[in-house]
Order: C-alpha cells, then sequence, then structure tokens
C-alpha cells in the first residue's frame, strides 16, 4: 500500500505540475491549464468568491489581533477596493485597465485560484514521501551550495513550473511543520519564489524577444541559482535565527546508497500518511484558509505600489543616479532603461512595459533583469510578509534585498548582454 501511495502521489502530482502539453501555439502544464479554464470561463463567479474570501480575512483579522495594525487595516480596506473592482465604481486612475485589470482580474483571481488547487496537490508530495525521496536524492548539492536541506528542491521546482504563490505554500508549510529553520525558510521564500517559466515567454513577448526566449531563460535560471548561492551567505538572510517554529525535523544523515535511502525515507513517510481523501481536503481547506488571509494585502498593498509606478515621477528620480552609471557600462538608452531598472520592486511587469521602444540590447538587459530581481510589492513581497510572521519577514529587509540583488545583478547582465550581442545573437 503505501508503494502505491507514493506512486500515485508521486505520478500525480508531477503531471499536474511538470508534465508539458500543448495549448495553442505553446506548451503549458495541466495546473496552468484548470486555472485559465476556472478564471476565463466564469468571471463573474471568481470574483464573487474572491469578494468572499477577502471579506472573510477581513473579520478575521479585525477579531483575532493576530497580525499588524498595517496588515489588518489593508485587509479591511480590501473590502470596498474590491466591491469598486467588481461594480467599476470609483476614481479613473484607480478604474484604469492597467491597474484593475492587472490588480483584480488576473493577480487576485487567480492567486484565489492557485492557492487552494496548489495546496491539495502539493499535499500530496508531503503526505506521501515525494518530499523525502527528492530531498534525499538532493541533498549532496542543496546543502554545500545552498545552505538548504536537499527537500528545498521540490520548493524551487514548484515556482518554475506554477507559480511563486503555490512554492510560498509550500514553503510555510514544511517551515510549521518543522521541516525547515526559520534561515532556511527566509532564504527560500526571498530566491526561490521565481517568475514562472509561463511569465517569462510573457515578458519576452511583450518586449518582442520571443525569438530569444530559451537563452533568456537560461540565464535567468542560472542567475538565481548563482545569486540563492551568494545571497544565503549575506545579510539579513545570514543573520536570521537558524531554529524551528515548531519540533524540528532535520534531515538524517544516510547509510548506504544515496538512492536506497531516499527509498526507504519515502516508504517509511508514505506507510504513515493519511488517506487520499482527508489528505486533499485538508490541503484545499487550508488552502482557502491563507487564500482568505492574504488576498486582501495582496490587492491594497500591490494597488498602492502599483498607482506610486504609475501615477508619480518617483521612479523616474530615483533612476536619474543610474543613468551614468548604465552609460559607463556600455548599455544603450540609459534614461529609458534607468527608471525601469528601479520600478521593478512595485510590479515586476512594468520594467517592459518601460523600454518598449528601446533597442534590443536594452529590451534584453531589462527582459532578464526584472525577471530575476523576485521581490516585487504588487504580489510576492506582501504575501511573504503575510504569510511569514513567524521569521518574521519584514518589508523593509525586502527593500534592502531587492536593491541589493539589482546591485549585484546591473554590472554583471551589462556584461552578459555585451557578451550576447557580440556573438550575433541580438538581432
Amino acid at each position: 500500500m503505501r508503494v502505491v501511495r507514493f506512486a500515485v502521489s508521486f505520478v500525480l502530482g508531477f503531471a499536474f505540475f511538470l508534465l508539458p502539453i500543448p495549448v495553442g501555439d505553446r506548451f503549458t502544464v495541466p495546473f496552468d491549464v484548470v486555472v485559465q479554464w476556472i478564471v476565463g470561463g466564469a468571471p463573474g463567479l471568481v470574483g464573487l468568491y474572491c469578494l468572499v474570501l477577502i471579506a472573510i480575512g477581513a473579520k478575521a483579522s479585525v477579531a483575532s489581533y493576530r497580525t499588524t495594525p498595517f496588515l489588518t487595516t489593508a485587509r479591511v480596506v480590501a473590502v470596498p477596493l474590491a466591491l469598486a473592482y467588481i461594480f467599476s465604481v470609483g476614481p479613473k486612475f484607480l478604474l484604469d485597465p492597467g491597474v484593475r485589470d492587472l490588480m483584480w482580474s488576473t493577480l487576485v483571481f487567480s492567486v484565489g485560484v492557485i492557492v487552494p488547487i496548489g495546496a491539495a496537490l502539493l499535499v500530496l508530495f508531503v503526505e506521501y514521501g515525494v518530499l523525502d525521496f527528492i530531498g534525499t536524492l538532493m541533498r549532496p548539492i542543496m546543502r554545500p551550495l545552498f545552505r538548504l536541506p536537499g527537500r528545498s528542491a521540490l520548493d524551487s521546482l514548484t515556482s518554475w513550473v506554477g507559480s511563486y504563490s503555490v512554492g510560498l505554500y509550500l514553503t510555510r508549510k514544511l517551515l510549521e511543520d518543522g521541516f525547515y529553520t526559520r534561515r532556511e525558510a527566509y532564504t527560500i521564500v526571498t530566491c526561490f519564489s521565481t517568475v514562472s517559466i509561463g511569465f517569462v515567454a510573457v515578458v519576452a513577448q511583450t518586449l518582442e524577444l520571443l525569438h530569444l526566449f530559451p537563452l533568456i531563460f537560461l540565464i535567468y535560471f542560472v542567475t538565481v541559482y548563482w545569486m540563492t548561492a551568494l545571497f544565503a551567505r549575506l545579510w539579513p538572510l545570514s543573520s536570521t535565527p537558524d531554529d524551528y517554529v515548531t519540533e524540528g525535523k532535520p534531515e538524517l544523515a544516510t547509510t548506504g546508497s544515496l538512492f536506497s535511502a531516499a527509498w526507504r525515507n519515502a516508504l517509511a513517510r508514505a506507510e504513515s500518511g493519511t488517506p487520499f481523501a482527508t489528505t486533499l481536503r485538508r490541503g484545499f481547506v487550508d488552502g482557502l484558509a491563507l487564500a482568505s488571509t492574504i488576498l486582501g494585502s495582496i490587492l491594497v498593498v500591490g494597488t498602492m505600489a502599483l498607482l506610486i509606478a504609475r501615477e508619480t515621477p518617483l521612479f523616474d528620480l530615483l533612476g536619474r543616479p543610474l543613468v551614468p552609471v548604465l552609460s559607463a557600462l556600455g548599455l544603450p538608452d540609459a534614461e529609458l532603461v534607468a527608471p525601469a531598472v528601479l520600478v521593478g520592486i512595485a510590479e515586476m511587469y512594468i520594467p517592459a512595459l518601460l523600454v518598449r521602444d528601446a533597442s534590443i540590447q536594452a529590451r534584453f538587459f531589462i527582459a532578464v533583469l526584472s525577471i530575476s530581481q523576485l521581490i516585487f510589492f504588487s504580489a510576492v513581497a506582501p504575501m511573504m510578509i503575510d504569510m511569514f510572521r513567524k521569521i518574521p519577514v519584514r518589508a523593509r529587509e525586502l527593500v534592502v534585498i531587492f536593491l541589493m540583488r539589482t546591485a549585484v545583478l546591473i554590472p554583471v547582465l551589462a556584461g552578459v548582454t555585451a557578451l550576447v550581442d557580440r556573438a550575433g545573437l541580438l538581432s
């Protein structure tokens, strides 16, 4: 029975999250197909569902007093903001399609559907030994390179092929179940919450670089992992307490061959698992509870960040000192590129919109930079703050991490862009 549990969860989970299938002129995974079918097939019902979750989250926050005053306020304000988006009532700048459609119809809808469904399937990985199997096999790589347990490899994988929201859910669950320390969870959250493969293609298409998608993704993939190896050893990640929030379950030393140890660990875990129906139901309910908690803060903080980026000259002013730096690094159109370098902290898609008329070298540079910065306050940052209060994840530290990543990435990616251009690939 334990072998069956492991095999079914392994095949079902990986087929749902990883199996590439053709949809129109592109390839995607069944998880994305299901989400898009729900969101696109019944947007009115999805909007009502998200409103109910936001209202539940606001009520729970006011009643429990277990979160910060800012997050409580954000969740309460999210209710009238959601109503404004649903009924298209409010100031023009708020109802602009670039704000309303992105924050409500795209972001909130997607997270509201992705988290419960993804949570239900990911619990199978944890409950029936897939996490133990992969974790044991990947331990010789993850621990020396990234100071992380082998099981974190699965976290990274779920963000690449699914969504950072699914990866964040898995990380939080493993933190609260004692599989990660605070430091390990903080490293995973800030370094492995990657933009999915599908959205990398969207950015490439926006910048008319879809023909260079394999190259962009390869550079992005390599960048994420070497940056993780670096930042895992820097403040604030390195100074985060390396303790557990509950009874810890550290990875044990293996005996015999690595594969044999992985197989034993997986079957031992599968044998103690609960029935499939119970596991799926528990994961789905946990996902609903999490979605009700984070949707309000995502909507309010994300809208604020987006409006600051769109309606104020803040990022133009902040970007001016970067113009001579970018010019010295040989990047053309430095005046266009400079504000795009920093505006990604508000929303990672905006940089691509700002440089659509720039040279191909500038567009290539921003394409890779914007998806490699990882921290942005329209979605992933408020999710981190809201979901990982036990670490805790602080907004000011996320801003510093964004700036540190950007400072490291600018000269490196400028050099990569020059090399790619000299090789005749940018055409």
